[in-house]
């Protein structure tokens, strides 16, 4: 298959700036990951620019291979840092940050995944600033409910968990150990155990998807109360990844947000730059600023 060439909606400045050497050398003295630079983010240069980043906790080495991701697949040893969670919430005080987005790699060789850590990392930077809002973007933990228990229970505003792409596409793309129906299954979980805490889940296209199999997808994801949904246009990290089947076109994009609202999502963020955590405490905070309302229509939207 020809490689597309990549068309001039989908080309990024270079990062640079002081507000963004800020946040560097804070992320440095911390001694601090983010998902932004593992996994070669088009939007480092904004969101960095704005003072903000995505956090990715539990190291820089993952249990798993997913064929779209670019972060460093291996054996971490079943380490992890017990301070990491006390550093982060320094971190966060330190950048001023009002809406934080915590994320991880996969790590099996834990006997809880790592959902200890998570909860641990919530609480930590609650303490430090209890008026900010804390987005958790979550492996499926091997769809154990007890492990997803421990995160829900420490009650961050927003749980995200990705199905990255369609059912038929998933055995392509992911990772053998990650399913389609399993990561259902985790956005089900978070909802039952308590239907106040808004789900999130994500969408990258571009890898040889149907129409029809991105509005199957976003059907099945309302069905599991999924609040908020975000998509967009995949791009090869290294030669060692899959490669794009195309680079698909912004109008096809609002096409499928407009779908997505007819479904019911409370909030849909779709763009060719758009990733998962992407200007997140943005959106959130200038749509829903009334947070109480909006989690009383989440719930009301689960028990219906």
């Amino acid at each position: 298959m020809a490689v597309p060439r990549k068309p001039d909606w989908l080309r990024v400045r270079v990062p640079s700036g002081t507000i963004h050497a800020n946040v560097r050398r804070i992320l440095n003295h911390y001694g601090l990951h983010t998902v932004c630079e593992e996994a070669h983010c088009p939007n480092i240069g904004e969101c960095w620019g704005g003072g903000t980043a995505t956090f990715m906790i539990m190291g820089d080495v993952c249990t798993r291979g997913c064929r779209f991701c670019a972060v460093t697949s291996g054996k971490p040893g079943g380490f992890l840092d017990p301070f990491e969670p006390h550093r982060l919430s320094r971190a966060v005080s330190e950048m001023g940050l009002n809406y934080v987005v915590v994320t991880s790699v996969c790590r099996d060789d834990l006997s809880d995944g790592g959902a200890a850590h998570f909860a641990e990392t919530i609480r930590a930077v609650r303490e430090a600033g209890p008026e900010t809002r804390i987005e958790v973007l979550i492996p499926d933990f091997r769809g154990s409910v007890r492990d997803i228990k421990t995160v829900v229970e420490a009650r961050p505003d927003v749980i995200a968990h990705n199905v990255e792409t369609t059912r038929r596409l998933t055995p392509l793309v992911r990772d053998p150990r990650a399913s389609y129906s399993q990561s259902l299954s985790v956005l089900r979980t978070i909802k039952r155990l308590d239907g106040r805490i808004l789900t999130k889940s994500s969408l990258m296209l571009g890898v040889g998807e149907q129409d029809e199999e991105v509005v199957e997808t976003m059907r099945h994801l309302r069905s599991e109360s999924v609040d908020i949904l975000t998509m967009g246009q995949y791009l090869r990290p290294s030669k060692r990844n899959i490669q794009v089947h195309e680079f698909v076109h912004p109008d096809k994009f609002r096409y499928f947000k407009n779908i997505a609202e007819e479904m019911g999502f409370l909030l849909v963020v779709s763009g060719p730059l758009v990733r998962s955590s992407y200007r997140a405490g943005e959106f959130f905070i200038l749509r829903f600023l009334d947070e109480e309302g909006f989690r009383s229509r989440a719930l009301d939207l689960v028990t219906a």
